[in-house]
């Protein structure tokens, strides 16, 4: 028999109470060195830390302090030179880049400052695209139904050069959240929009946070954002001094 609610379902929807207990991403002594003509030089080190599930962390930290070098590395986008990430029960060292990308497309969502969204997509095809790279059947509809929840079921056929910037981070935020992920990353989302229009971003953000159970992520210089986090972490030349 049909769920009579699947139709007014969200398009994201709650972590059981089972799932909010898992540790979801866990690093383990986290190191990232790179070779400069000067010599090596340390961007993280010895860094450690848990987050369980649907937990809201804040990444805080001075300008070079290794804080989107962190979130690369919890993401796989990046391989540390010490150290393991578990991400979702997965150790990353253990994955080489196929398998990372593939952990990602099935876990992780992403939102980024500078929007990253394809100019030759619609906004639609934009959202529909995470869906579409794991072979959903039906990815239109979907897409359809968290572009509209964000605001922009009437922009569905614009491109990202017809939308505003707070209108191309809330593509951003439903192509994130379209694979209903169990991780989110978001590295200074509203770093390129003004006050007024990224107040109303993260708003929305929080509220499909919410709404989702998703643990968050987000890296951010702005004390009272990170502030609506459940918890922050100060990263200060490379190490983590307070969590």
């Amino acid at each position: 028999m049909t769920d009579p609610a699947a139709a007014t379902r969200s398009p994201v929807s709650a972590k059981t109470a089972a799932e909010t207990d898992a540790v979801v991403v866990r690093a383990r002594q986290l190191g990232k060195r790179v070779s400069l003509p000067s010599g090596p030089l340390t961007i993280l080190e010895g860094v450690d830390f848990a987050l369980r599930a649907g937990e809201r962390v804040a990444i805080v930290g001075a300008s070079g302090s290794g804080k989107s070098t962190l979130l690369s590395l919890l993401a796989g986008l990046d391989t540390p030179s010490d150290g393991d990430v578990e991400l979702v029960g997965a150790s990353l060292a253990g994955l080489d880049e196929d398998g990372r990308a593939k952990l990602r497309g099935e876990c992780v969502g992403f939102v980024f400052q500078a929007f990253q969204l394809l100019p030759s997509l619609t906004a639609l095809e934009n959202a529909m695209l995470p869906l579409e790279l794991r072979g959903e059947r039906d990815a239109r509809t979907p897409a359809k139904a968290v572009l509209e929840a964000v605001g922009l079921g009437e922009r569905l056929n614009h491109y990202p050069r017809q939308l505003s910037g707070g209108e191309q981070q809330r593509v951003a935020l439903a192509r994130a959240f379209v694979t209903r992920p169990q991780v989110l990353f978001a590295d200074e989302p509203t770093g390129n929009l003004d006050t007024h229009t990224g107040e109303a971003v993260i708003d929305l953000l929080f509220r499909m946070n919410a709404e989702s159970g998703t643990t968050l992520v987000l890296v951010t210089h702005d004390p009272a954002l990170a502030a609506r986090c459940d918890r922050t972490l100060h990263i200060d030349a490379g190490r983590l001094v307070a969590a």
